[in-house]
């Protein structure tokens, strides 16, 4: 068999475990299972294109290898899980920078050192295909890297995670889409050999400065719909790059990457009601103070954990909402310690999941994992909302924007309209917070002011300690 037989093989094989491995990823009990796969099949993308294009010098992809297994084995067991969105968030920047710089070697390996013919263009040498691909990889990965890198400045806290609202922004982002497209055309269809290697590092310039003014204006409330989007603009650049090197294998996987992120994107969308031009051009969360411009919090009632007990004793019924005070007080064990000795208790435990809790597509999914609570207890919200009415205790742990009722009642709140988890309609609401301080979204939460809730002041991870505590002792240990 010829090599280019075997690399085919190869990349066959690899593209169907991809799609094995997304496939089992969508269920929690196989997501494990699932990455591993895919893993497996990048390993076997790296050896099918080592095969196809005769590489015998090994050192530095050996020296790649190396420092980038370092590098994701540190960061695997370094990085907190509340750090993981940022942890994403740099993962799609990655991904955005190789599509980027390999066009950009093809560009310079293929044609401006070729000069054979200096007159011709990057289409005449390359083929039109090929430099219209070329170009989008660079732009795509581009706006990728840069918007991911503000996307972790403003998760990590290193900037101000509240709208940056430039005069003009719409203006002078539609003047780089432009402009950055028609640099690419101009260079690949139009400018000779001579001038591409100018003109590439000044249409870089213009994509990174595009996904910095794109990103900015977004606050932070918005953030995990933009990091599902960047992963799909990741996927998109990657699948532009396939065709740029004729590569079928990435070509395919990044299809599914940058198809998956935008049907995320759009479910999480529609999770919080608008669109997904109103995220990206909206400047929706800017902070408008503590209580998001709606007035002082009137009749607050406040308990502590042994009356938080004495309640949640004799519930037959309790929900837990998680949110990302949950994940920031690293409180998951906590929360299943309690919830464990309530279903001792003969009390049925659930959790109500939001599309949109956390600061990542799934991040309370995982963080609860961690913890090893049964995914079945975990609820999405369509499917939970109906169940609170009939819930004896709801316990919401660090969330906030998406238990507001501001967002079914108040017309002039900027949340109007957004689909939340209807904690209210339980008998008991515990709201375990540090303060009354707002959400990302900035509004005030008027769930807080509400007869059947009561707040418990405190980090979560001790005030979910202290309830199981306190109801342990008064089960009799």
């Amino acid at each position: 068999m010829s090599a280019d037989f075997i690399a085919k093989l190869i990349y066959l094989l690899s593209a169907v475990l991809f799609i094995i491995g997304l496939k089992r990823m969508t269920r929690v009990k196989s997501a494990r299972g699932g990455n591993l796969l895919s893993a497996v099949a990048m390993l076997l993308a790296v050896v099918g294109a080592l095969i196809e294009f005769k590489v015998v010098h090994f050192q530095w992809i050996a020296v790649g290898i190396v420092v980038g297994s370092l590098i994701g084995a540190v960061a695997a067991i370094k990085v907190e899980m509340t750090s993981m969105p940022e942890m994403v968030a740099l993962f799609n920047g990655s991904g955005g920078a190789a599509s980027a710089v390999v066009a950009l070697a093809v560009l310079w390996g293929q044609v401006i050192e070729r000069t054979e013919a200096p007159q011709a263009t990057v289409a005449a040498t390359m083929g039109a295909a090929e430099a219209t691909t070329l170009f989008l990889s660079i732009i795509i990965g581009g706006v990728t890297l840069s918007g991911s890198v503000v996307a972790y400045l403003k998760l990590a806290g290193k900037m101000t995670t509240a709208p940056v609202l430039l005069p003009g922004r719409h203006v002078i982002n539609a003047a780089l889409v432009l402009g950055s497209l028609g640099l690419g055309i101009y260079f690949a269809f139009v400018g000779a050999p001579a001038m591409s290697a100018t003109l590439a590092l000044a249409l870089t310039a213009a994509s990174v400065l595009l996904g910095i003014l794109l990103v900015i204006p977004i606050g932070g409330a918005d953030m995990p719909v933009v990091i599902s989007l960047l992963n799909s603009y990741s996927g998109v650049a990657a699948s532009a790059t396939g065709f740029v090197i004729s590569n079928n294998v990435l070509i395919i996987s990044g299809a599914m990457v940058g198809a998956a992120g935008l049907i995320l994107t759009q479910i999480m969308c529609v999770a919080m009601n608008r669109s997904l031009a109103n995220v990206i051009f909206g400047g929706f969360g800017a902070e408008e103070g503590a209580t998001g411009g709606g007035g002082e919090y009137q009749n607050v009632t406040s308990c502590g954990t042994e009356e938080a007990a004495m309640i949640l004793e004799n519930a037959s019924s309790v929900i837990f909402v998680p949110g990302y005070g949950l994940a920031v007080a690293q409180a998951q064990h906590a929360v299943r310690e309690l919830a464990d000795l309530l279903k001792k208790n003969g009390c049925e435990v659930k959790y109500a999941i939001h599309p949109v809790a956390g600061r990542m597509p799934g991040h309370m999914n995982v963080l609860l994992a961690e913890a090893d609570i049964p995914y079945e207890e975990l609820v999405e919200m369509d499917a939970i909302n109906p169940e609170f009415a009939n819930a004896d205790a709801a316990v919401v742990v660090g969330a906030n924007d998406v238990v507001n009722p501001a967002a079914l009642d108040d017309k002039t709140s900027p949340i109007y309209g957004m689909p939340i988890l209807e904690v209210h309609h339980a008998q008991t609401v515990f709201v375990i917070k540090r303060g009354l301080g707002s959400g990302f979204a900035g509004v005030k939460n008027t769930l807080f002011e509400r007869d059947n809730t009561m707040m418990v002041f405190g980090d979560a991870k001790k005030v979910l300690q202290g309830m199981a505590s306190e109801l342990k002792e008064s089960l009799g240990g």
